[in-house]
């Protein structure tokens, strides 16, 4: 899955247009322009089709979880340089207010089971014995299961 897949479906659960993705990125002082939200969510194969750097990517992360929890301590959090499956997991789970129990229902809704041990292995530091990397199956049923939930009807 690429930044821009996840993007798109985060746009579509959310049901967010394209000035609302603009005032969004704008909550941690990204400036982006309509057209440049329009070219991250063409698909691949179409004209017009931008990636998304990880950079923008994470403002837009930190920017959805600014939106949904609200700003911690007033400070806006530094953009990663450099996004993996892992980091783009943690931060929907923070931006949603999800606990293990809530992934792994969400995970259920969209027809693939996890255990805790594996879920909790997603969240670890890259060093840890445990730790595992999220795979591009993962994340989408995730991200499926977030449609789901907060557009049931149009799933």
């Amino acid at each position: 899955m690429t930044n821009n897949d996840v993007l798109r479906s985060l746009r579509y659960s959310l049901n967010i247009n394209n000035q609302a993705m603009v005032d969004i990125f704008a909550l941690t002082g990204i400036l982006v322009s309509k057209q440049q939200v329009i070219d991250w969510l063409v698909k691949e194969e179409e004209p017009g089709y931008q990636p998304i750097s990880d950079v923008m990517m994470a403002s837009f992360l930190n920017s959805l979880i600014i939106l949904r929890r609200g700003k911690k301590d007033d400070t806006i959090p530094q953009p990663e340089t450099k996004l993996n499956h892992n980091i783009i997991f943690r931060k929907l789970k923070i931006a949603f207010d999800l606990k293990d129990d809530d992934i792994l229902s969400l995970l259920e809704k969209s027809d693939f089971k996890l255990g805790k041990h594996e879920l909790s292995a997603f969240f670890r530091r890259v060093d840890h014995k445990h730790y595992r990397e999220c795979h591009d199956q993962v994340l989408r049923y995730f991200l499926r299961g977030i449609q789901l939930t907060h557009r049931p009807d149009n799933a």
